[in-house]
């Protein structure tokens, strides 16, 4: 299982891949910082992204920081790079 780390951006206009944040991949979520909802967002986000379903992504670091690290099943840190290069390219 491979880990992702990843710069959130809550309360934007959009729900996308925005770009980068230094080397981490950043996500826009439309969802704000309130009782979690920007953390389902992001978790919705990312199952989509990873074609899996939304319980093989687990947020296990993070959970009140713009900086959040993840959990993919199915994954191992290689196939997150790749899908987050045909996601968002440099």
């Amino acid at each position: 299982m491979g880990r992702l780390v990843v710069r959130i951006q809550p309360g934007a206009r959009r729900t996308a891949f925005v770009g980068w944040f230094g080397d981490l991949p950043k996500i826009a979520v439309a969802a704000p910082p309130i009782d979690g909802a920007a953390n389902e967002a992001v978790i919705a986000v990312l199952s989509e992204a990873f074609d899996v379903r939304p319980r093989s992504v687990r947020l296990v670091g993070g959970t009140a920081s713009r900086t959040k690290r993840f959990e993919i099943d199915g994954f191992d840190d290689e196939g997150i790079a790749a899908v987050l290069a045909r996601l968002n390219p440099r």
